[in-house]
């Protein structure tokens, strides 16, 4: 699927749900964040992201420090590495922002902090603990 439809699927929210994996959230990401200045890739990639869930009929599936962390640890990588590499470059160099069962986010929060509701509904800072 070509990055443009993959965007219109998933603006739109006629993309599949169960093809909108992980690593599919974090390509959206990487793609919004290669078209936009952070702040309004930020505000584009949430509003659409929460609204896709909603889509799907899981409104309460959106957790905002969970995206926003994942946008800013994407920014970062991007920078790092010269802004101009392709998808499959950035997947191929970055293996831990492509798994959730062994999420990045653990080293930068702790679990309770993550699941909590105020996490959900707002970004809070990192809490882990030597940071």
């Amino acid at each position: 699927m070509t990055d443009e439809h993959f965007i219109a699927g998933f603006e739109d929210c006629s993309l599949a749900a169960e093809t909108f994996d992980h690593r599919a959230h974090v390509r959206m990401a990487y793609l919004y964040l290669c078209r936009y200045p952070i702040l309004e890739a930020v505000e584009r990639f949430s509003s659409a992201l929460a609204r896709f869930a909603t889509a799907k009929g899981k409104p309460g599936r959106y957790h905002e420090t969970v995206t926003w962390a994942f946008l800013f640890l994407i920014r970062e990588r991007l920078v790092r590495a010269g802004g101009n590499q392709t998808w499959e470059k950035f997947a191929e160099s970055n293996p831990d922002l492509m798994s959730w069962d062994k999420s990045i986010l653990k080293h930068y929060y702790r679990d309770d902090t993550l699941r909590s509701d105020l996490a959900k509904r707002i970004f809070l800072l990192p809490d882990r603990l030597g940071l």
